[in-house]
């Protein structure tokens, strides 16, 4: 590769580090083309990035970061693709869905992540990665939880209202 190709691609990746706030390593080695190109595709759906990268580029580029990546560079060997993602969780859950024929074990597989500011190493993180939710899902959990006394509330004035309302009505026609 030319030194101005590896430069625009240097660019590139610090740019997808910098606009993505989640990114996992992932190894795709091995995958067909028929399973490759169903895996890009489900990464479109989900709104996850899936981008192959040199080791010794992508390493340069977390570097350059502000954010201390230095436990990743481990990670950073043999075939690796970047899924980068708005959300946590989707390549997580992106990744189980795409091995549940083989349990997790198949390609691709987690090598490594930053999610919620964390650093995770290692395929067993999967499931705690799948576990976190989203801003949204959080804010949702919140209404939810602020709604419930105040549907409670609700549920009891207007079942009192009824049962008088029905003893009214009974009254009423003796």
């Amino acid at each position: 590769m030319r030194k101005e190709d590896k430069s625009t691609v240097l660019e590139v990746l610090q740019g997808y580090i910098q606009q993505y706030p989640h990114f996992y390593l992932t190894d795709i080695e091995g995958l067909n083309a028929e399973k490759t190109t169903a895996l890009r595709r489900q990464c479109n759906k989900s709104g996850v990035k899936l981008v192959v990268v040199k080791n010794t580029l992508m390493r340069a580029a977390l570097s350059a970061s502000d954010v201390d990546f230095a436990e990743l560079y481990g990670s950073l060997k043999g075939n690796t693709a970047v899924m980068f993602s708005e959300s946590a969780n989707a390549p997580a859950k992106l990744i189980k869905e795409f091995t549940k024929d083989t349990k997790g074990e198949g390609k691709p597989y987690l090598k490594a992540a930053y999610a919620q500011e964390g650093i995770y190493v290692g395929r067993e993180h999967l499931d705690y990665l799948i576990a976190i939710k989203s801003k949204e899902e959080l804010i949702g959990d919140v209404i939810a939880l602020l709604q419930s006394p105040a549907k409670n509330v609700i549920s009891s004035l207007q079942s009192v209202g009824q049962t008088i309302h029905g003893v009214l009505k009974t009254l009423e026609e003796r």
